[in-house]
Parts: structure tokens; C-alpha cells; sequence
């Protein structure tokens, strides 16, 4: 019998392979999980955070009830370990669950049962836990942990930074599909509203982690506010004419390149801003934030190659559009190519 296959009189139990991984930023006192699958929609499913209480990641054969009983009890300030007895313990297809959890202090622990298809298996670490079933190889999850401990920055880069090693060394053996990216913080979510502050999905597509990142980019630009302030770029002259020109290349700006951060310029900045959803980055101090910036440039680089490259998808356009002649006569463009001018 195959890897994995059951007897004709056993039910087939619906599973998906996948790689999670759960963490907690004591310095900012953030809790997330970001999960990669070989399944539509996989953050429909696996993570589950509450700020200052912990996250959650359930997977493999998934108990959706783990997420909000695990986060229950991490509010009553159960441990992670804690956490995963409780939750396993009592469930009669425990065997075929895998689990990861964090709690409010960092504290980690994981769980996988023994009839997970392979390769399955987890890691535990300081203030996270990667955990991944149907696997190319155990060197997968190996590699998630390492790259966790070893990635500068805050828990987004650290988190992205953690499914794209996994991904190099294999991931899911049968495919990628789907990906997601769950953060949260005390009123970390838009306006302050909720404690979201990272959440983001890609449900299906053939490379889901690179366009997690991709997505995440632009959210980072639009609703966080991550940017070192000593990174700052002050409006120079040099600055205020290269704004003017990729501002008139997308439209936003019709006036002469005068170096100047003058009133019309200043407009039409602010229209772009408003209307790219960047209210968030406005600044009144004669600087910018380099990602605003990089935006900007990418959009009118993006914009020069669009006019530069575009082609005419009628054949024959020239006999149809304005220029065309009426009915018996040559089209203007073919006359002036056969009659020459005269002189």
C-alpha cells in the first residue's frame, strides 16, 4: 500500500500539506503566524492571534476548534505547552492534528501527530515554534528555524523571511497554492480600531509566498507606519524635480520642472497621495519617506514602459481610425507614403 493511502473501507480523512510558523516579538510586544499550503485559502484555516494573549497555528488534518479554545485558554494565562496537552488530549484524531503554539510571554511548544503524512514534523524555539507536514524533507522545517533565529529586523520580515526558507528547501512536496500572514498588536489595526495589525492573504496563485511579499509591501506603504525616521529623504532641489517629471508621467502634475517644491507641486503630491490611499505618509517638514518615494518611481517606470511598449491590436488600424478615407479613396497615411511631396 502507497504512502499515505487507506483501506477501501476506511474514509479518506481530508488533509493538506503545509508549513506555519508561530511567533512573538517580545520588544514590541507582537504575536503572529504566517502559513504556506498546497491548498486554497490556507488562511482561511490555519492562524489565529489575540493581542497579549498569543497565536495559534492548526493544521494537517485541522481542528478549526484549537483556534479560539487554544486562544481562550492562553487568555486565562494557560502556558503554550499547557495549552497543546489540553487541546490534543481530548481529541480522538489527535494523531492526524499538528499544532503550534505561543503564549503572551514567548514561551512555545508544538505538536504532531503520528499518522501526519511525511515528512512531519516541528521545531521549538525562543518565542516561536515552525511546524510543516507533507514535506519534501525534514530539512524544510530545520531550515524555518534557522532562518527565525537568524533574521534581523521586526516579526513581518522575520516571518516572511522564515516561509521563503522553508519554500527553498522544498515545502510542500506537492505544490504551492496559497499563503498567509496574521500579526497582532494592541490597537495595531487601521484607526486604531482593532489589534489586526498585519493580516493578509494570497487564497491561490502559483507563487504565493513572493506575492505575500508583494502584498505586503504595498499594505506596509499604505496602512503601517514601519520607516526609520532617520531614513527620511529631505526635498532638494534635485528631489523636487525628479517628483515633478514621475508626477507628470502618471499624470498628477502638468506644470514646468522648476526644482522648486512650490504650491502646485505640493498639490499635486497630495493628490497622489490621497488617491494611492498614502494619507499615512504625508509630511509637512520639506521630507519624504524613501517608500514613498520608490513607489512613485516604480509607478512612473512602470507608466514609460506601458507607452513605450504598447502596440496596435487592430490590424490595418490606419484604414479604420480618423485618418481613414472615405469609401474608394486611400487611407491620408497610404497617400503621403505613395505621393511624396512635392519640392
Amino acid at each position: 500500500m502507497s504512502e499515505g493511502a487507506l483501506p477501501p473501507s476506511m474514509p479518506r480523512l481530508p488533509r493538506f500539506g503545509t508549513f506555519s510558523v508561530v511567533a512573538f516579538d517580545p520588544d514590541r510586544q507582537e504575536w503572529g503566524v504566517a502559513v504556506h499550503s498546497k491548498f486554497i485559502s490556507v488562511g482561511a484555516v490555519v492562524p489565529w492571534a489575540q493581542a497579549n494573549v498569543g497565536a495559534v497555528a492548526t493544521q494537517a488534518l485541522a481542528n478549526l476548534r484549537y483556534g479560539p479554545e487554544g486562544l481562550a485558554l492562553l487568555a486565562k494565562g494557560v502556558g503554550a505547552s499547557e495549552v497543546v496537552e489540553k487541546l490534543t488530549s481530548s481529541d480522538p484524531k489527535r494523531e492526524h492534528r499538528q499544532l503550534g503554539v505561543v503564549d503572551r510571554h514567548g514561551s512555545a511548544a508544538a505538536f504532531t501527530g503520528k499518522e501526519c503524512m511525511n515528512f512531519a514534523g516541528h521545531r521549538v524555539g525562543q518565542g516561536f515554534a515552525v511546524q510543516g507536514n507533507i514535506l519534501l524533507a525534514e530539512a524544510v522545517v530545520e531550515a524555518m528555524a534557522r532562518a527565525f533565529e537568524t533574521t534581523p529586523g521586526d516579526l513581518p520580515e522575520r516571518l516572511l523571511a522564515t516561509l521563503a526558507a522553508g519554500q527553498r528547501e522544498g515545502g510542500d512536496r506537492r505544490g504551492m497554492q496559497s499563503a498567509a500572514m496574521l500579526i497582532v498588536k494592541e490597537k495595531g489595526g487601521y484607526d486604531e480600531g482593532s489589534d489586526r495589525w498585519v493580516d493578509i492573504r494570497v487564497d491561490d496563485h502559483p507563487s504565493p509566498i513572493e506575492e505575500l511579499k508583494r502584498i505586503f509591501k504595498l499594505y506596509d506603504l499604505t496602512l503601517l507606519t514601519r520607516e526609520d525616521p532617520s531614513t527620511l529623504v529631505p526635498i532638494t532641489p534635485d528631489v523636487a524635480r525628479s517628483v515633478q517629471q514621475q508626477l507628470q508621467v502618471i499624470g498628477f502634475y502638468s506644470g514646468r520642472f522648476t526644482s522648486e517644491w512650490d504650491a502646485p507641486t505640493r498639490a499635486a503630491f497630495e493628490k497622489f497621495l490621497g488617491e494611492s490611499n498614502f494619507e499615512g505618509k504625508a509630511r509637512d517638514d520639506g521630507r519624504m519617506w524613501p517608500s514613498v518615494l520608490e513607489h512613485l518611481s516604480e509607478r512612473s517606470q512602470a507608466e514609460s514602459r506601458r507607452r513605450t511598449t504598447t502596440q496596435p491590436v487592430l490590424t490595418g488600424a490606419l484604414t479604420k481610425g480618423p485618418g481613414a478615407a472615405p469609401a474608394g479613396e486611400e487611407p491620408s497615411a497610404k497617400k503621403k507614403q505613395d505621393h511624396p511631396p512635392h519640392g
